[in-house]
């Protein structure tokens, strides 16, 4: 069953039905519960799923159940799996950790790799994903649920023209749930999510390369002055080993922006505000906005359009960039260059956090 998290990303899938060849893909894990996300929309037919690897025979076949897809596809291992079958694309959906092993195996195949956010558990993982889809020109793609937001293609529309609401000062993100546990998530996806190791940190991970990611791309891949963050653990009965809660600041030259990430919300949230000279925009989800242009006015409801068909949600704009080479600018939103700053903003917000000191970003990079 899909849980809290998911329901908006399975269920604003628009009616379409794609002309060309469907991409091969093989599902690389099923503990990620965003995985409900791919199962059962083969109906567009721009993908086919050719091969699911799961060791974890009975989540395997709770799955088929559901989507009643046969256990035929499903194999214990990538190398198992490479035996019967060879996709065009991996889809990862298990844990952050596993993604470079992910990587290591397809990548120098030629087999082209998307990845659930973020892209790496940490920077040494990011840097080495990245280098082996550059050697081998294959795509690396990081797949966030908000980019696939109306409302979100809409403010940056609004931001780029310089007008609406001018040079940008301000951005605050509300990212999170009321805990992953709270709102029901599956006992797999649970004991790697909660795991330092396994998903890098709690909610400043998952909550917080959210903000990390569309700041990277609103600021044209500008990285940080200075990182600073502050966690908390107000449930540790709940999450003994992680972060529930993450506020981080990232400063730059004329902006600064505040990442609010959390598994402490009252409810479900990854709403965005952008504030300019004279102005601002404020997404309140995937589809319902607010704009001020000026004071005098006042704020005005906005209602944004959902993404063209095609580029829809993550699976049609893979499709694309593997099959048509759909052009991916360096700082979009899954493309790789911005989401290394992602886990490098992970990194220091992390670093900032244990010490209780503000990363200057120039300082705490100047190694690699």
């Amino acid at each position: 069953m899909a849980t809290e998290e998911t329901k908006e990303t399975t269920s604003n899938a628009p009616e379409y039905e794609y002309k060309g060849d469907p991409l091969r893909v093989a599902i690389i894990g099923l503990t990620h519960d965003h995985v409900h996300w791919i199962l059962g929309r083969e109906k567009f037919r721009d993908i086919e799923i050719v091969g699911i690897v799961e060791p974890n025979r009975a989540l395997a076949e709770k799955h088929s159940k559901q989507y009643k897809y046969s256990m035929d596809l499903v194999h214990n291992s990538m190398e198992d799996m490479m035996k019967i079958v060879q996709p065009e694309a991996v889809m990862a959906f298990n844990d952050i950790y596993g993604h470079l092993e992910v990587v290591e195996f397809f990548v120098p195949k030629g087999i082209h790799v998307m990845v659930e956010k973020p892209l790496a558990v940490n920077v040494d993982h990011a840097h080495k994903m990245i280098a082996l889809a550059k050697k081998h020109k294959v795509h690396l793609m990081t797949n966030y649920e908000t980019s696939w937001y109306g409302s979100n293609a809409k403010a940056f529309e609004l931001i780029d023209d310089g007008k609406t609401i001018g040079d940008i000062g301000k951005i605050v993100f509300n990212t999170g749930h009321p805990g992953p546990k709270e709102i029901g998530c599956s006992k797999e996806f649970l004991e790697w999510l909660t795991d330092p190791v396994l998903n890098g940190g709690g909610a400043l991970t998952d909550f917080g390369c959210y903000g990390a990611n569309i700041a990277t791309y609103i600021m044209e891949g500008e990285t940080p002055k200075t990182v600073t963050c502050v966690t908390q653990q107000t449930k540790p009965d709940i999450y003994p080993n992680v972060d529930d809660d993450a506020t981080i600041i990232l400063t730059y030259p004329k902006t600064q922006v505040v990442i609010q990430a959390s598994w402490n919300w009252s409810h479900s949230r990854k709403d965005m505000a952008v504030y300019g000279k004279h102005g601002y925009v404020i997404c309140e989800n995937g589809q319902d906005m607010q704009i001020m242009t000026n004071e005098k006015d006042g704020p005005k409801p906005l209602k944004a359009d959902p993404l063209p068909n095609g580029i829809h949600d993550p699976f049609a704009y893979f499709t694309k960039l593997v099959k048509e080479d759909y052009p991916i600018m360096p700082f979009d939103l899954g493309a790789m260059d911005n989401n290394l700053i992602v886990v490098r903003i992970l990194e220091a917000a992390k670093h900032s956090a244990k010490t209780g000191q503000t990363v200057v970003w120039d300082d705490f990079f100047e190694q690699e």
